[in-house]
């Protein structure tokens, strides 16, 4: 079986966003733009949140999927790309975490 990665899924929403058609999930999200996207984001990093305080695995797991779905399509709706996120994590981590973090509160 072969592996199933962020960057498939990123493949995957943007076909779906290249589709017309009520019967895309993704699209109809992508129509309703930014800020709705940004919302259900919002609502599926709370059901994360939640299912990690209680300690419940398999909704854990679920909502963790639900989180980088919405991730990428708010990145989609927002004209961001996986790589773009990916690119900054790169230079994040040619560093401690500590040190980046500093770095950032004195450019702020």
């Amino acid at each position: 079986m072969q592996r199933f990665t962020i960057h498939d899924l990123a493949a995957i929403i943007d076909d779906r966003a290249a589709s017309g058609g009520d019967a895309s999930y993704t699209r109809k999200l992508l129509d309703r733009g930014p800020a709705h996207c940004a919302r259900k984001l919002g609502e599926e990093a709370v059901e994360t949140v939640i299912a990690a305080v209680e300690n419940d695995r398999h909704h854990l797991i679920a909502e963790g999927a639900d989180l980088m779905f919405h991730f990428l399509v708010l990145l989609k709706a927002s004209g961001v790309t996986l790589q773009d996120v990916e690119a900054v994590l790169a230079q994040r981590t040619a560093i401690s975490g500590l040190e980046e973090k500093a770095a950032r509160n004195r450019d702020q």
